[in-house]
């Protein structure tokens, strides 16, 4: 008998080869299919002849396809025509990137088609990457068909739904208590406490799954396709309290009593007095913030965000200065060796000689003195990369641990670095700005401060789009500012041609940058260079002996130059916002007027928007939610940590709202505690496959 523990082979059409390709994407067992929710839904209850079409929009079509060829594109792509005939007449057919369905196709058969009618060539219409579906395989179904994500090559809409349906009678044959329950613990009703569904009105998890898989005839379509209906919700709900619920747990463990203070010290007003410039309303504010979590009896969990520029290492500097006064060691950690050396820099010169600061990183010289100075307490501050983790690398005294750009390191690590310590503070930062939305699920176990202004005298840099055919006059104006002392970049999105993406590539255009600068010194800089030679390279342009720096995104954080007031951007439609926007972070960082130029090429819908959203505002923030909005959540990078749940149903920026009411149920449910408490932490499975859109 099928059970929703049951691995796939059990299902019908499911062999081994299919069984690892359904694992590797998250599906090992019937219940875990189960949670494959439809992407969409489309109503196919009633064909439309050839002979009827009238104007674009949706449309079902039944009849044979004939003329089935494949045409290849440039770059690996390719597209299929076909014509679609029903005894009415005959319709042109156009799928794209889909070359296995010329193979697929049984001249002999008659195929369901679903898809878009729109205006083809000479105006006549054509039907736009229909589905594509055997009428004499159609399981019987009802008005609406559940179209699902692909979950992999191989595994494609219509097999999951096939697979999805065999699985159905799985859920409907078991207990209710077996239903989203933990292997461990099978005991109790839906994972969710009976009140809770009471007090929003929703339905069971075996009730949800069932109809969104299955919706009757009368649901409406609407509803549907905005995952608006109360199955949908009670998914959507469920997944959020999980996540928080984890999120609060995982800070409760943080709150124990630490075993180091901090105490007030000249030192650390010294520091402040040395300081070039007065602190902005911002930085203060933070300063004071992690202040009093240093002084608190529990160990420290902060965020810091702050948009390029607005000083985050200043108080990173502060906040180090007083564990260093109170007797402690602390580190410094940072995603790259370029970021690393410039933060030692900064830092030094910040904090001055009162304290032995040294750098340890994968190319340091002599590291095995320097750990052993460090594992005898003869080093206050270590900054590095990575290499401070490694288990070789003691920090008895460790104290206060602060990690850079911290996105680009996951949970573990960031953990392996607390553990150096007793009890260890910690303080992470991104340039990368989080929606709040965001925020809530993916750092909600962390205090979250935010550096909001940027240092006084800055001027907005000036952001102009344009086409790559305007490049000459481009480079004319990036000389002439490079012949009256200023600096500046030009960044490629590649090192060298590609045959698959069609992108300018550095050792190509950068040449050919070189030439049209003339007399201009310029220097390359990319991630496959040694990493002396890259070291050496930042520090010229640093020094001002370089004054164009042709580079790919290694630039994208590591280099602080006030003097560089020039970013030219090539292929600027390859990039994401916020890639584009911490290239842009790069220049203007002095009190002369900076410009970033973003050179394109022929450009999509989606990148014209994108382009667009990036010349109209300088705002971190801004950005973030428009990117967010743009490609969702699961897509943007560096935003997710290891060990939180990836939300395969909700949507935090969508589902603001459910977004909200979990978090304050899961503070209460963890101020109340109990087994109630217990038993949901048991049953939500913080690990769920990624959904795919």
């Amino acid at each position: 008998m099928l059970k929703l523990d049951s691995p796939l082979t059990a299902l019908r059409g499911v062999g081994p080869a299919r069984a690892a390709l359904l694992r590797e994407a998250g599906c090992a067992t019937v219940e875990q299919l189960l949670w494959c929710v439809p992407l969409r839904y489309e109503d196919r209850s009633s064909s439309t002849r050839i002979a009827d079409l009238d104007q674009p929009g949706p449309v079902t079509l039944v009849g044979r396809l004939r003329k089935v060829r494949t045409i290849h594109l440039r770059g690996r792509r390719s597209m299929v025509r076909a014509e679609l005939l029903d005894g009415s007449g005959s319709v042109p057919v156009v799928w794209f990137n889909r070359p296995y369905l010329a193979r697929q196709v049984d001249a002999q058969a008659e195929y369901l088609l679903h898809g878009k009618l729109r205006s083809g060539r000479g105006g006549a219409v054509e039907l736009l990457n229909p589905s594509c579906e055997r009428t004499d395989r159609l399981q019987g179904q009802g008005r609406w068909t559940p179209v699902y994500s692909s979950l992999a090559p191989g595994l494609g809409p219509a097999l999951v739904r096939d697979l999805v349906q065999r699985a159905l009678p799985a859920l409907e044959a078991a207990p209710v208590e077996q239903i989203g329950a933990a292997a461990s613990d099978r005991a109790g009703a839906d994972p969710l406490p009976s009140w809770l569904l009471e007090k929003y009105r929703l339905p069971t998890l075996r009730d949800s799954l069932a109809m969104l898989h299955r919706p009757p005839d009368d649901a409406p379509g609407e509803a549907l396709n905005n995952r608006a209906t109360p199955y949908h919700q009670r998914l959507i709900y469920g997944e959020l309290l999980s996540l928080q619920l984890h999120l609060a747990a995982r800070r409760r463990r943080a709150q124990v009593a630490k075993g180091h203070g901090y105490r007030s010290a000249r030192d650390v007003a010294a520091v402040r007095r040395a300081l070039p410039f007065r602190l902005t309303a911002a930085q203060a504010r933070v300063v004071e913030e992690i202040q009093q979590d240093l002084r608190r009896r529990r160990p420290m969990r902060r965020l810091l965000q702050g948009d390029v520029g607005s000083g985050k290492t200043v108080v990173a500097a502060l906040a180090l200065a007083e564990a260093l006064a109170s007797g402690h060691q602390a580190a410094f950690m940072a995603p790259t060796e370029l970021l690393a050396e410039q933060h030692y820099t900064v830092l030094r010169a910040l904090l001055g000689d009162r304290w032995r600061i040294a750098l340890l990183t994968g190319s340091t010289s002599e590291a095995t003195a320097l750990r052993r100075r460090l594992r005898h307490g003869k080093i206050d501050l270590a900054v590095g990369t990575h290499s401070l983790i490694q288990d070789s690398v003691d920090l008895p005294r460790l104290a206060l641990a602060v990690i850079d750009e911290q996105h680009r390191f996951g949970v573990g690590q960031r953990q392996a670095l607390v553990e150096k310590g007793m009890d260890c503070d910690l303080l992470v930062m991104t340039a990368t700005p989080i929606p709040r939305s965001l925020a809530l699920t993916t750092y909600g176990d962390l205090d979250i401060s935010l550096l909001d202004e940027v240092p006084p005298g800055r001027l907005p840099v000036i952001t102009e789009l344009l086409p790559v055919s305007r490049r000459g006059k481009v480079l004319n104006r990036l000389r002439d500012g490079a012949q009256a002392g200023e600096q500046g970049y030009v960044v490629f999105p590649l090192i060298e041609e590609s045959t698959t993406i069609t992108a300018a590539a550095l050792e190509k255009e950068g040449q050919a940058v070189r030439r049209a600068l003339g007399e201009i010194p310029s220097a390359f800089l990319h991630g496959r260079m040694p990493v002396d030679q890259r070291l050496e390279v930042a520090r010229a342009f640093a020094a001002g002996e370089v004054g164009i720096l042709l580079a790919t995104t290694v630039v994208e954080v590591g280099i602080d130059v006030a003097n560089a007031n020039w970013m030219v951007i090539e292929s600027a439609e390859r990039f994401g916002l916020a890639q584009l926007h911490q290239l842009r972070g790069r220049v203007g960082r002095g009190t002369r007027q900076a410009r970033c130029i973003a050179l394109h090429g022929r450009l999509s819908d989606e990148a014209r928007r994108r382009l667009e959203i990036f010349a109209a505002t300088t705002d971190g923030f801004e950005i973030a939610e428009a990117d967010l909005a743009l490609r969702g959540p699961g897509d943007l990078a560096g935003t997710r940590q290891a060990g939180v749940a990836v939300l395969r149903v909700a949507d935090p920026v969508v589902d603001e709202g459910w977004l909200e009411r979990a978090r304050e149920d899961a503070a209460r449910l963890m101020e109340s505690g109990g087994e109630e408490v217990t038993a949901l932490l048991m049953r939500f499975r913080p690990q769920q496959p990624a959904r795919v859109r």
